[in-house]
């Protein structure tokens, strides 16, 4: 049924172009295919499977995002409020309009703070740094730690434009962890363990690996002058300041199909709700208007030119990238999807009862073989072809 796909993935393993993968289809009843070909590290002999630990990166940001959702539906947090009684940095939040002749950053106060639905959508204003060179400027000209160091302060760096103005993808969502920590009262952590993780049985889902866990987890890999793929130290901070909403987790193919399958259940899984269904409704509707959202270029070093949909007017919803239109590879319209910069991969079709996901383990963002197999796997999924 997916030989197409597995076919593709033992290709690529054999030439070097990836080093391991493991991919899991799920419908709404449970999990209807995995596979998992390569090795978790190249130079090892440990195997990729199931059990297989990889770091979500930006996986993490839908997690986070149903946990500031689920505030909402508590009244604790709302959409387009005022944070800045829960967030005192964005009382004093400044655009950042360039740089004068002598590196000086020019900066004027913004206009507006972000509300919980612009940081949820890409369209507050705050970047990342590899994605916007003028950030990593102005952090050098100001002397400010980079967001993923795990410090508070790292994430108070300056807007890129007044909110809700464009689109641009950065570190909104982990100012909404921030949020969700003020306004429920626990670290992150503490509240993706009883609120999500907990409920939904992702026992191989954290911030911090177990010893045990970290036994199974995948290395980075990189390609070298040579063509070939070579682990890559990596390493997050083991006790930061603040756990990062927007690339903090670590977790399991099969772990973050529990997630997608709550989600394609309409917030309940196995019994237990998440979030209310009209919440989940809501997933599903473009929150970016006339902006397109989902792709970029002119990455610094970590990512390729990047973009799903090329021919769509692709948008932002609650928790991550909405095709308007149906993929030429199944996926229906209306579907959720994003990824993490170590080119790991997912999608839900609600209205299909279909989510998939790929997951390896190297860089620059965007590989083209990677993107490929996902292409093969989805086809496969919705048997097109």
């Amino acid at each position: 049924m997916y030989s197409r796909f597995e076919t593709a993935l033992d290709a690529a393993v054999a030439g070097g172009r990836v080093a391991g993968a493991v991919a899991l289809v799920a419908d709404r009843d449970g999990v209807t295919y995995e596979a998992a070909a390569g090795l978790r590290k190249v130079g090892d002999a440990a195997l990729m499977d199931p059990a297989t630990v990889f770091w979500l990166a930006s996986m993490t940001k839908a997690v986070a995002s149903v946990a500031a959702l689920r505030e909402v539906e508590q009244g604790r947090l709302s959409l387009d409020g005022d944070l800045s009684a829960l967030l005192p940095e964005f009382a004093g939040l400044q655009v950042l309009e360039g740089f004068e002749a002598d590196g000086a950053p020019r900066l004027r106060p913004a206009k507006r703070a972000p509300t919980l639905r612009q940081l949820l959508t890409h369209t507050s204003g705050f970047g990342y740094g590899f994605l916007h060179g003028e950030l990593t400027r102005w952090r050098e000209a100001a002397g400010a730690p980079d967001p993923m160091a795990g410090f508070r302060a790292g994430h108070a760096q300056p807007l890129l434009f007044e909110p809700g103005e464009q689109w641009a993808y950065g570190i909104g969502i982990d100012w909404a962890g921030l949020a969700v920590e003020a306004a429920s009262g626990q670290r992150l952590d503490a509240y993706l363990a009883e609120h999500v993780f907990g409920p939904l049985g992702m026992v191989d889902t954290g911030f911090l690996p177990t010893p045990e866990q970290a036994a199974r987890q995948a290395s980075p890999h990189a390609r070298g002058e040579d063509g070939r793929l070579a682990p890559i130290p990596f390493a997050l901070p083991s006790a930061p300041e603040v756990w990062s909403g927007g690339g903090g987790l670590f977790g399991t193919a099969r772990d973050y199909a529990r997630f997608t399958r709550m989600l394609l259940n309409g917030g309940t899984l196995d019994g237990v709700r998440v979030l209310s269904p009209e919440t989940v409704d809501q997933l599903g509707q473009v929150q970016t208007g006339p902006l397109r959202a989902g792709a970029f270029k002119d990455g610094v070093a970590m990512t390729l030119d990047f973009d799903l949909f090329p021919d769509q007017h692709t948008g932002w919803g609650l928790t991550g990238l909405i095709n308007p239109e149906p993929s030429a590879d199944g996926r229906g319209a209306g579907s959720l999807a994003w990824a993490g910069i170590f080119n790991t991969y997912y999608w839900v079709d609600r209205a299909a009862g279909l989510s998939g996901m790929l997951m390896t383990q190297q860089t620059p963002f965007g590989d083209p073989d990677v993107l490929g197999l996902l292409g093969a796997l989805e086809r496969d999924a919705y048997r097109v072809g």
